[in-house]
């Protein structure tokens, strides 16, 4: 363990009540205004100079220091889930029907703890750039991430590398994992609308009944993965809901199917839309009714770059030792818009283990009793320095 981690895990109490606070007061995508305010203020205190409103409520911290061109870049999100709290802590969400359940609370208090050592180094050299990103939950091409970037993120800030970071359920507390190449799915959406011909339920024949013709397509939908993409990638088509009629003995007039659609693969991706649209229109043709597909691109396939992810593993093996980094952890076929991120910087998207099977810090993620281990904290904010470091005074 480095005196860096010793040091943080001394006294981590002035960021653990910033979590708790943060936590006890969630805010929505794009709503994060009280807790862009603490991150603002504690910013400046330490002597960042600050930009607020990239991306709505988005905060950056920027520091200078030497006479290096180099220049990293760290981002954590900010943004609570539209959930009513189970947990029962101390700290529980005073907002009804609003809490921190994926961990951003924690990813915010990580690289604050950071941010306050890093302020304090005079030895860095080159330049720092912190990111609070909003609305990482908007699940859409508008999210936090990709609005920052509209608003000049990477024009105002041109970082060489930029690197963020989330808590892993079920993987031992404080263990770090790593993954280079395609880490985490595109999160794509389709609405299906099959128009038929309505009629009594008693007389199918006067009528075009959408709704064997909607089961038709779940059932084909089923062989995309299968048959159509190379079984060595992956790939998830989902049908999530489905919805026609509203009377037994009435043949309605339409049918809508809703799917979630996951690749790693960009070329998986423009394959899977071109098989979904193509055997929804044909299905609905063999049975005389008419499909159309609505099909929306949400968040990118992250990809980590290859350099980027191994120097984050060198240091992370430096900060805990090899035996708590995980080198190769598998993909995820859940989203992340820092995916957005990465399309315009190199960097790496890290895990830290919030605790193993069998502890509270295993509870899933969107969950109503999950809650950030807060002993990540001091483990978080120790990576995020000596990351920093290591970067800013690199030869």
């Amino acid at each position: 363990m480095t005196a860096l981690l010793e040091s943080l895990l001394a006294d981590p109490r002035e960021f653990i009540d910033i979590r708790r606070d943060v936590h006890s007061h969630p805010e929505l995508s794009f709503k994060e205004n009280r807790t862009s305010d603490l991150v603002a203020e504690k910013l400046a205190q330490w002597g960042y100079r600050v930009e607020r409103g990239l991306g709505g409520t988005g905060v950056v911290g920027q520091i200078k220091r030497g006479t290096s061109k180099r220049h990293i870049g760290i981002r954590a999100d900010m943004d609570a889930l539209p959930i009513q709290e189970e947990s029962g802590y101390a700290w529980v969400s005073r907002i009804k029907g609003v809490m921190h359940a994926c961990g951003h609370d924690g990813h915010t208090a990580m690289l604050l703890a950071a941010a306050k050592t890093l302020a304090q180094d005079d030895a860095l050299d080159g330049t720092l750039t912190l990111i609070f990103q909003p609305a990482e939950e908007f699940g859409s091409r508008h999210s936090g991430a990709a609005r920052m970037i509209d608003d000049g993120l990477f024009e105002k800030y041109p970082v060489d590398a930029i690197y963020a970071m989330h808590n892993a359920p079920g993987m031992p507390q404080g263990t770090l994992g790593f993954r280079h190449g395609p880490t985490m799915a595109s999160a794509d959406t389709a609405v299906i609308r099959v128009k038929g011909v309505g009629g009594h339920g008693a007389m199918p024949q006067h009528a075009v009944d959408p709704i064997v013709a909607a089961a038709s397509i779940v059932m084909a939908l089923q062989t995309v993965v299968s048959r159509n993409v190379d079984p060595t990638l992956a790939a998830v088509v989902s049908v999530g809901s489905i919805h026609a009629g509203d009377a037994f003995n009435v043949l309605p007039q339409e049918a809508t199917l809703k799917l979630s659609i996951r690749a790693l693969e960009p070329a998986v991706r423009d394959l899977l839309e071109q098989r979904i649209r193509t055997i929804a229109e044909n299905q609905a043709s063999s049975y005389g009714a008419q499909a159309e597909v609505e099909y929306v691109r949400g968040y990118a396939p992250l990809v980590n770059s290859l350099d980027e992810t191994n120097f984050a593993r060198r240091v992370g093996q430096e900060l805990l030792g090899p035996e708590r980094v995980i080198m190769d952890f598998p993909a995820v076929t859940g989203s992340e818009d820092f995916a957005f991120m990465l399309e315009q910087r190199p960097g790496c998207y890290l895990l830290i283990g919030n605790g193993a099977a069998g502890t509270p810090g295993a509870c899933s993620v969107h969950n109503p009793r999950f809650d950030f281990n807060d002993d990540n904290i001091a483990v978080g904010g120790a990576y995020w320095t000596l990351l920093a470091k290591r970067y800013l005074t690199a030869a």
